[in-house]
């Protein structure tokens, strides 16, 4: 495996069934599809976390949150576990990023030579009313069901014109840039989109009829199993009964021409590279933070291990990567790290020996089950997820355990958990996902640490009176505040 440049796209918020090359003859994705061709397309990757600033954290260091203490979107990456951009800076590589990081601060020394136009948590504080689950007082969050029912729409948003000043300053690195050097460079390009709000112009939207958009699968109450710890997280977010056929519609038309819109940007630069003659010495790797459920199972966003929110998107093309491959063995962004470093050219390091990812360039097949967690918003106790062949175990804290076969039930519309026919599958999954961590001590030190956290900037009652973060604002932009309900 040669040593080669990396360009790494990260978006926010994609769902991996929004691409053409996924099987989705809807939605309009030539920029990925042709990624997806001329590369290897994972058709089962999975965040670590499904939840911006702990996802990102841990495509960073190669851990999960369990292992960093990166839970949330208050207690995020911070620079103090070596990143695999330390690694390739200090290695005498370029490393720059341009756009959304969604870290502490760039006060922080997160890896790279340089970080343009960064877009961190807000004041390096973020959404603190999150912390609040330590003690089971976390408001509802107003604001998120308006989000996608009233912000859904023609129109523009900050966030589209953050994506556009991206491009234009990853080109111009990228132009800068063209002679060859002995040490390969890294240049991490990161969108906002597809995250909400989804105002797109109305040349997307004419794109995606309304009345041809597919309705998402179990939306309806009376379609899809009931289990506390979803009841309670669209209670916390706000969700109200999905019985609007065509809001959901609308909806699916904005996130998809939102999507064509992040499709298109990715073109501008893949296009820019292959006409600096860039790409035969490249590697590129498109993935997202988290997914969108999009209506399925009555959610919106991310925030639990379902596939809409915990499946991302994951292409590689480039130097030593398999052209046309579609590897369906499950894999992690945990596996990034690894695969980065080592396409490199660099040697493993000492603290690099308990990483549990693996280099999908050498080894895509991977044996191991794949691992993801979630200790945030809207969850009550945390979460562990178990993905085997086609066997997927979501272990509650404190809540039933979910048992899904995914080949025959894709949209995890029939929990096993209490089939007597399972039962010996559920107890081997449950024994290999303790042989990673015990979910009930992690949960009691995510709580702890964000109970800590909540006392550091005031307590329960001082966080409440705070208001809720809608969403991140691009830099420059004031945020949207909502008032916290009880």
């Amino acid at each position: 495996m040669r040593p080669a440049n990396l360009l790494f796209f990260l978006s926010d918020n994609h769902a991996r069934s929004a691409m053409g090359c996924s099987g989705n003859t809807v939605i309009h994705t030539p920029t990925l599809d042709a990624l997806a061709s001329r590369g290897t397309r994972f058709a089962n990757a999975y965040t670590a976390s499904p939840l911006c600033c702990p996802a990102r954290a841990s495509i960073a260091t190669g851990r999960f949150p369990y292992q960093t203490g990166y839970w949330d979107n208050a207690i995020v990456y911070d620079g103090r576990v070596p990143s695999w951009m330390h690694r390739l800076r200090d290695a005498g590589s370029e490393v720059v990023s341009v756009g959304k990081l969604h870290f502490r601060s760039s006060d922080d020394d997160n890896g790279f030579s340089a970080e343009q136009v960064p877009m961190h948590i807000l004041n390096a504080k973020g959404g603190v009313s999150t912390l609040l689950r330590w003690s089971d007082e976390e408001p509802v969050n107003r604001g998120q069901w308006e989000l996608y029912l009233e912000q859904s729409g023609p129109g523009e948003s900050h966030y589209q014109e953050y994506d556009a000043e991206i491009t234009r300053l990853a080109i111009n690195w990228l132009r800068s840039h063209t002679q060859r050097t002995d040490k390969p460079w890294a240049l991490f390009v990161s969108y906002v989109s597809p995250h909400p709000p989804f105002s797109v112009p109305q040349e997307l939207l004419d794109l995606y009829p309304q009345h041809a958009m597919p309705l998402p699968p179990l939306y309806a109450p009376d379609q899809r199993p009931t289990h506390p710890a979803l009841e309670h997280l669209r209670r916390i977010m706000g969700f109200r009964a999905m019985d609007d056929a065509d809001a959901l519609r609308r909806i699916t038309a904005c996130y998809y021409a939102l999507v064509t819109h992040l499709d298109r940007q990715i073109g501008l630069v893949l296009k820019a590279a292959g006409e600096l003659g860039l790409l035969d010495d490249t590697r590129v790797v498109y993935t997202s933070d988290h997914g969108e459920a999009l209506g399925a199972h009555g959610l919106f966003g991310k925030a639990n291990l379902l596939e809409p929110g915990a499946g991302v998107p994951l292409l590689m093309a480039g130097p030593d990567v398999p052209a046309g491959r579609v590897e369906t063995t499950p894999v992690s962004h945990v596996d990034l790290y690894p695969t980065i470093v080592q396409g490199a050219g660099l040697p493993g390091a000492a603290h690099e020996q308990d990483l549990l990812g693996l280099n999908l360039l050498l080894t895509p097949a991977r044996s191991a089950p794949v691992f993801a967690e979630y200790h945030a918003a809207g969850s009550r106790r945390g979460a562990a997820m178990l993905r085997a062949g086609d066997w997927k175990l979501i272990h509650h804290v404190d809540a039933p355990a979910q048992l899904f076969n995914l080949a025959e039930d894709p949209h995890e519309a029939h929990d096993l958990a209490r089939s007597e026919q399972a039962q010996s599958v559920l107890a081997a999954l449950e024994k290999q996902l303790h042989a990673i961590c015990d979910p009930e001590a992690v949960d009691r030190r995510a709580r702890a640490d964000q109970r800590a956290k909540a006392d550091y900037w005031g307590g329960n009652d001082v966080i409440r009176k705070e208001g809720l973060l809608v969403y991140t604002p691009p830099p420059g932009v004031q945020p949207s505040i909502a008032t916290a309900a009880p």
